[in-house]
């Protein structure tokens, strides 16, 4: 087939080189400008991008696509289907309508649940036990459009964001080989909106430690907010990163939620709410590396009955 491609992230990298693979004809690959990264500010091109040059295929990388101008170019590609994964852009009506068989997405999440810009993340922190991932034909609401087909899988118990996205993105790329292969026989299916949950874009503050929660949900949000904006909180007046972390209960009397109460070897507990406690095992100190909580210990004076936060 004829396609578009649209995506930036390395999570879509895997479904374009499932297209190329399976000898699909690429019109044109559209990504996010190259932005500034590292302390130097220089720019870097996207993965997507990346993948692309390399394999001889044209690229477009727009600031707006809303524009008359962007609009011709995309249906100047005379593309059959466009497939988009994670792009980065909420595309316009016209182009919507330019492909023969519209736009294809390819959504990390069992939809209707996770609509959004962050369904990995939210399911972790929410302590799913399963997701998935969907493709759908792109209507103007957002991730609203028709199911094409979906694929489950469990959620590991110690799986990070980072680590569940790979896999997501492997499957993503059997799904829209095989949503294209059958694309002309497949019934899409409405998605029931009374069963929607959402997935919002991470805020820097949502990876705050709320220690008075209990320490299991606190976990899934070191798990989940990686790798941006991390499970964070401060010691001595510095932003400390928990990496890697493990739930326990407390069998001695309540402490104060973010107290330190075991600061000895390699266990470094903090006191949460309801009971519990948090057991951290990777931490990275503002300025710092990351490094294990024995080498943490070992670095600095900490005392239990000390509080975080």
């Amino acid at each position: 087939m004829r396609i578009v491609f649209m995506g930036t992230p390395e999570s879509a990298v895997p479904s374009l080189r499932r297209l190329v693979d399976d000898g699909h004809e690429i019109a044109a690959v559209w990504t996010q400008p190259d932005k500034p990264a590292g302390r130097g500010k220089k720019l870097h091109a996207s993965p997507i991008k990346e993948f692309a040059l390399q394999h001889n295929l044209t690229v477009h990388q727009l600031q707006k696509i809303k524009t008359s101008d962007a609009k011709e170019l995309f249906a100047s590609h005379n593309a059959e289907v466009a497939v988009v994964v994670a792009y980065g852009k909420i595309l316009p009506p016209e182009f919507l309508s330019a492909p023969k068989h519209g736009c294809i997405n390819v959504h990390f999440s069992l939809l209707p649940k996770y609509r959004g810009a962050a369904p990995v993340n939210w399911a972790i922190v929410n302590g799913e036990t399963e997701t998935g991932v969907t493709t759908m034909q792109i209507v103007e609401e957002l991730d609203a459009g028709p199911i094409l087909l979906h694929e489950s899988t469990d959620i590991q118990e110690d799986e990070t964001a980072p680590e569940l996205m790979l896999r997501l993105a492997e499957i993503g790329a059997d799904l829209i080989r095989e949503t294209l292969r059958n694309l002309t026989d497949i019934e899409p299916k409405p998605q029931l909106d009374k069963e929607a949950t959402f997935a919002p874009i991470l805020k820097r503050e949502d990876g705050l430690i709320d220690w008075s929660m209990d320490a299991y949900a606190i976990a899934g949000r070191v798990r989940g907010f990686q790798p941006w904006p991390s499970a964070h909180t401060t010691f001595r007046s510095q932003r400390l990163i928990v990496w890697k972390a493990t739930p326990e209960w407390i069998e001695q009397l309540r402490f104060p939620p973010g107290q330190i109460i075991e600061a000895g070897r390699d266990r470094l507990v903090v006191a949460c709410g309801d009971g519990t406690a948090l057991r951290l095992l990777e931490v990275q100190l503002q300025d710092s590396r990351r490094m294990s909580a024995r080498d943490f210990l070992n670095g600095r004076s900490v005392a239990v009955g000390q509080l975080l936060g």
